[in-house]
């Protein structure tokens, strides 16, 4: 919007209502936010009026009309009278902004850089010369924001870390050591075969940022040598004389030289868009003299500048240091290292005393020999140890950043691909996210003498064409949708069909208000029209109480309002001068940014999904408060005031963060603030955001989601980069990565089942009966199913209606469970092949292999879902791998291939015996899952943590039933009155007749 009367009118309403200080501050604040709101001052008079209403009513937060026939005659005395006042200078309004105020403290301190001053000495007609610009370019570096890029190698050496990685290259030590050299090349591909998926996929996601940089990158014209030139951003130093326009982005803080671009004198000022520092979507004034700050946009005017700070000592360079903070471990990375320390911890547990056992069983005879031991114990260490775990893992994920990327969702770091399906919480900014950031006009009020017709049409006359102004556009844009019928038949864009303007007037800063005079054709009638500050129109119209009602209605809701009115028809013999005409108010328009056609609809989406959104803005609490009625939000939008109260303790602070449905009039410490406080309560939050001044929270959030159109410090502080705009794009996203947890989660149970299993198993049989199997079985079961379940990154899995959680504890404890009926039918086979088939020693090696190779392997169809396996059947080629699998391990069996061969019968009763057992631990998984509570949790491990949770749920439990209950009784109440009216009305209506 345009502030073309912003200055005039922000003295005279501090001057009306100098005795409530609150109240002015925050129309200053309005003021400042809405600077340059064109026709204008259409938000002076919001703020003039919202603080009128708000000063004789302030303890009602509902009511926003005073009908106090006094209060009325007075607020009007007092616009009269003060309306004389309006061109006292107010320059100072932008102070009571946090973020304007931020930036205007910046500009002093850039005026005062004595450093800087002789650099700044270039005469704006020829520029500096090539020698002077590469000696400038050498001292203070190139014009971009350097990133701190990892060392490729250490980035390839940090996937060979973690508890899973460190228990793997011990095993591989060990092999090297015993010179096993088949298990040393064995363990040694897996680990190398993991770390180069990893590395590969998130080098492959930066790539594609990078590229996408690159097409990004600004040109801007300079003054070089006295030629204007144009060159890359980055080349410019301090003292460049550089050209900016309409739409130009600014490549680097500059101060304005008040010359245009002929090279002459210019009183004239740049309309600038600071959105991407400050998050406010309404663009501000800049004058001769004044700093634009590097990513602002141009909007309106033309003018020369000279840089004067460029790279990392610019703002949004100083404002990146803010990103330099410590991270903590990555949520997936923490549930990673959970599931692998309790895997070592029993893996080295049992094999330590397998070694111990048979160290001091066989101590003096040829098979006590220590390093036979340490072989026979490594192979079955490598048998147990999940290797593929991190592969599998790794190649899900990889997998599904590719799906994510075709639906215009770039992955920057592989581990955001799991933690966007835990996100509980979505931080989303409102500007250009949940609304269109371009303005737009929403319900009208009409004066009785006209329609809705005539007010479009009157205004679209009385707007200035070829214009970038944000109300013109808007107004224009609106007037051909509703005037289609009239408008569709010009010639060119130009022309009124019926009417014919004599003369136009721009907006005028001075009167507040543009003006145009116009003849009908078909009559031949002749009229002025005006369009402008509402305030001004009214006035020029002879008042109108009711109009000023109206304005006051609009402004309680964040509407911009913008006057319409025209004169009577015009004589030759009648002056020219407007004052001496009689004006009719034809009504106002009101202008929004109006939200995105699609975000009401995504954010009951979200809400089907378990997400909580949040509305984390900028702009001003009335605005944010509308927006979120119109697309269905809570409207308990709190100022960021609430979250750096001193009089509120940290936990009532952190409650309110809970509870509220958005922040507005925030700047980048309460985003921060916002996601830090969020995360302590144990959500796990995702933050969007697009300038740099939402990078520190982006870094902070556990997902952070640049969106389309982000500037180069939000997407480097971000996990996620949208290519798309709005919220559609992050939903896709959340429902494909809860898809890929599914996945995920389902290999995870599937695995720790088969370690306890095949741990469980072996240490009872080793240690009973000193048996164990052949040591290239052991390992032809490990690589054979950890290869095949490889399929599962391509399994048709199940979209979770609430945000993932690992549960470890119920992860390991189903594990345990279903690992011990694992062992159970597994000494089931050996004894009853042992003693009552009684196979030979080499049959009963095949009857253990088959049965140790397929019975946990099928288990994993069961393992894919919380329901039963035959709610969501298996992807085809999931089918494929792990029956593939265990036929080839029949076919073995039944040949003798490695082994004694066991013959068709027997083989094929095995396999089947395997597909029952899976059948029946998938009853009871879904058993456990069903009768799975907090509740039971903390009657089997009791603690006061768990104890203080449960209460709590109970208590919140009961608070909500006695909400329900009372909600029941009054709608109860309610339905009586209803009759009672209706009988009453019944009764009048019958005495009537």
């Amino acid at each position: 919007m345009s502030n073309r009367s912003e200055n005039g009118d922000a003295t005279q309403e501090k001057q009306n209502f100098n005795q409530d200080n609150k109240d002015d501050e925050l129309v200053e604040k309005e003021q400042t936010n809405n600077k340059r709101n064109d026709d204008s001052s259409v938000s002076d008079n919001k703020s003039e009026l919202a603080e009128k209403e708000q000063a004789n009513k302030r303890d009602d937060d509902d009511s926003s009309v005073n009908n106090n026939k006094d209060e009325l005659a007075e607020k009007e005395q007092i616009n009269k009278r003060d309306d004389n006042d309006s061109s006292v200078n107010n320059n100072k309004e932008g102070v009571s902004n946090n973020k304007e105020g931020e930036l205007a403290e910046l500009n002093e301190k850039d005026d005062d850089d004595s450093s800087m001053k002789e650099f700044l000495q270039t005469d704006p007609k020829t520029g500096l010369t090539t020698e002077e610009a590469q000696q400038r370019l050498n001292q203070f570096g190139r014009n971009e924001i350097s990133e701190a890029k990892p060392n490729l190698f250490l980035k390839f050496v940090s996937y060979f870390r973690g508890p899973i990685a460190y228990l793997i290259e011990v095993a591989c030590i060990v092999a090297g050591v015993v010179k096993d050299w088949v298990d040393f090349g064995i363990i040694l591909g897996l680990l190398f075969v993991n770390a180069f998926i990893g590395f590969i996929e998130e080098t492959r996601a930066e790539s594609a940022l990078e590229s996408l940089k690159k097409t990004l990158a600004l040109k801007t014209k300079v003054w070089r040598d006295g030629k204007l030139v144009e060159l890359d951003a980055a080349e410019l130093v301090p003292g460049d004389i550089i050209t900016l326009r309409i739409g130009n982005i600014v490549p680097a803080d500059a101060k304005l030289l008040g010359v245009n671009l002929s090279g002459s004198e210019t009183s004239e000022y740049l309309m600038v868009d600071q959105s991407a520092l400050t998050g406010e979507s309404l663009p501000v004034n800049r004058n001769k003299g004044e700093i634009v700050y590097s990513s602002s946009i141009i909007k309106q005017g033309q003018m020369m500048a000279i840089v004067v700070k460029t790279g990392q000592n610019t703002y949004i360079g100083r404002a990146a240091s803010l990103m330099n903070v410590a991270v903590d471990q990555g949520h997936f990375q923490k549930v990673i290292n959970k599931i692998g320390n309790f895997l070592i911890l029993i893996t080295v547990t049992l094999v330590v005393i397998i070694f111990i056992y048979q160290a001091v069983k066989f101590r003096g005879t040829s098979q006590g020999n220590i390093l036979e031991i340490l072989q026979h114990v490594l192979v079955l260490t490598v048998a147990a140890i999940p290797v593929g775990l991190p592969t599998v893992l790794s190649v899900t994920m990889a997998v599904g950043a590719k799906q994510l990327a075709a639906k215009k969702v770039i992955i920057r770091r592989l581990a955001a691909v799991e933690e966007l399906s835990a996100v509980s919480v979505l931080c989303s900014d409102k500007t250009g996210t949940l609304t269109l950031n371009e303005l737009s006009t929403d319900e009208s009020w009409l004066t009785p003498s006209y329609n809705e017709t005539d007010l479009f049409l009157y205004a679209y006359i009385c707007s200035e064409p070829g214009t970038d102004d944000a109300i013109e556009l808007a107004v224009r844009g609106s007037a051909e949708e509703k005037l289609d019928d009239i408008l569709k038949n010009r010639e060119n864009d130009h022309d009124i069909p019926g009417f014919k303007v004599t003369s136009f007037t721009p907006f005028n800063p001075a009167k507040k208000l543009t003006e145009a005079t116009v003849i009908n054709l078909e009559t031949q009638e002749k009229f002025k029209i005006v369009k402008g500050a509402p305030q001004v129109i009214t006035k020029l119209a002879g008042g109108n109480r009711e109009a000023d009602q109206a304005v006051i209605n609009l402004a309680s809701r964040g509407l911009r309002a913008l006057g319409v009115a025209r004169t009577n028809s015009i004589n030759p013999s009648d002056s020219d001068d407007s004052k001496q005409l009689k004006w009719e108010l034809v009504g106002f328009l009101s202008l929004l940014d109006p939200p995105r056609p699609d975000s009401k609809e995504i954010l009951k989406k979200c809400e089907e999904l378990g997400l909580n959104v949040k509305m984390v803005t900028g702009d001003q609490l009335i605005i944010a408060k509308e927006v979120a009625h119109r697309l269905g939000m809570g409207r308990v939008i709190l100022e960021s005031s609430h979250l750096v109260d001193s009089n509120k303790s940290e936990d009532e602070v952190t409650e309110h963060c809970v509870k509220a449905d958005g922040f507005a009039q925030v700047i980048p410490e309460h985003k921060y603030r916002v996601v830090e406080l969020l995360q302590k309560k144990g959500y796990v939050v995702g933050m969007t955001g697009d300038g740099v001044n939402d990078a520190p929270a982006l870094k902070r959030a556990d997902v952070g989601i640049a969106v389309s159109g982000c500037t180069d410090a939000a997407r480097s502080a971000s996990d996620i980069v949208l290519l798309a705009p709005g919220l559609a794009t992050i939903i896709d996203g959340i429902m494909t990565s809860r898809t890929i947890f599914q996945r995920m989660r389902s290999y995870a149970l599937y695995r720790i089942t088969s370690t306890v299993h095949f741990l469980l198993f072996f240490f009872c049989i080793i240690l009973a009966k000193d048996w164990t199997l052949p040591a290239v079985l052991l390992i032809l079961i490990a690589m054979l199913n950890d290869a095949a379940t490889l399929v599962i990154s391509v399994d048709n899995a199940q979209v979770s209606g609430s945000p993932d959680k690992w549960r470890i504890g119920q992860l390991i404890t189903l594990s345990i469970i279903l690992g011990i009926i694992l062992t159970m039918f597994s000494f089931a086979h050996f004894f009853i092949f042992s003693y009552v088939i009684k196979v030979t020693p080499g049959q009963l090696y095949t009857v253990m292999y088959l049965h140790i190779s397929s019975a946990p392997h099928f288990v994993i169809f069961s393992t894919r879902l919380t329901g039963h396996f035959w709610e969501v059947l298996p992807s085809p080629l999931f089918v494929i791998s792990i029956v593939g699998t265990q036929i080839f391990a029949m076919f073995m069996s039944i040949f003798g291939v490695l082994t004694e061969a066991i013959g068709w019968a027997k083989s094929i009763v095995i396999l089947a015996i395997s597909l029952g057992i899976f059948v029946l631990l998938d009853f009871v998984k879904v058993f456990v899952f069903r009768y799975w509570s907090l509740e039971l949790v903390t009657k089997i491990f009791p603690s006061k943590s768990r104890r203080a949770k449960v209460a709590a749920r109970r208590e919140r439990a009961l608070t909500l039933e006695k909400f329900a209950e009372s909600a029941k009784k009054l709608r109860k109440v309610l339905l009586m009155v209803r009759v009672i009216r209706a009988f009453r009305h019944n009764d009048d209506d019958e005495r009537q007749e």
